[in-house]
């Protein structure tokens, strides 16, 4: 039985992910900042660096070992550039980036004994063809991408792989609450196939990177954003 470690995972993409590979039979450990009541669970803030090493820390004690790391707790923030503060810039880049390079380093000793690993790190799609206005949200998931192909070339002697998701706009709680009626519909149609990404479409994807049939895919990042990236 395979242990995985995902973050962000109360709800939206990350608690679909922790469903599809529970019900796929694989021990979850979660985390979120808000309060849980499931097993295995850690009520945590990313955006403090050092509480990283303390996840680390309580989901091995947990499970023993971490097989799979999903880094998936992140933060948006829609602001033009130079009416970003610095707390908001360092808030974010501790959660969308440096959380989960700790998370990275700290699970990569794991894996390494055990010559065998999977990372999946949730980006965006505004990580790969930028976003106006979201300057620092795009820059944070950019920085991922760097940090997944860099990762991927150092551990693959060891039968690791990391792979990165980028969705696209999904529909969560958290589009809900940023759009009204007419901006999603709006949306919509500037996406090709005018829908939103569905999370149980990025969960089967990640349960996909995660396995075996995927042991020859690593250093990639996958836009899943209903062909949003490929332009008009």
């Amino acid at each position: 039985m395979k242990n995985a470690l995902i973050t962000g995972s109360t709800r939206g993409i990350g608690e679909q992910i922790a469903l599809e590979l529970e019900k796929s039979g694989y021990r979850v450990f979660g985390c979120a900042r808000g309060q849980h009541d499931r097993k295995n669970f850690l009520s945590i803030d990313l955006s403090e660096p050092n509480n990283a090493k303390v996840l680390y820390l309580k989901a091995k004690e947990a499970l023993g070992h971490i097989d799979i790391l999903v880094n998936n707790a992140g933060m948006y923030d829609y602001c033009p550039v130079e009416k970003t503060d610095f707390n908001t810039m360092q808030k974010m880049i501790n959660l969308n980036f440096t959380s989960a390079f700790l998370l990275c380093s700290y699970v990569a000793q794991d894996m390494k004994q055990n010559m065998w690993g999977r990372i999946v790190n949730i980006g965006s799609i505004s990580g790969a063809v930028g976003e106006a206005n979201a300057s620092l949200y795009s820059a944070t998931k950019s920085a991922l991408s760097g940090l997944t192909k860099s990762l991927a070339l150092e551990l693959a002697q060891y039968n690791i792989t990391i792979n990165q998701i980028n969705p696209g706009w999904v529909d969560t709680n958290l589009s809900e609450s940023a759009l009204n009626e007419e901006e999603k519909k709006e949306t919509t149609e500037i996406i090709p196939q005018r829908r939103f990404i569905e999370p149980i479409e990025i969960a089967k994807l990640c349960k996909y990177l995660v396995s075996q049939d995927a042991k020859g895919l690593t250093g990639q990042s996958i836009n899943l954003c209903a062909g949003l990236s490929c332009g008009a």
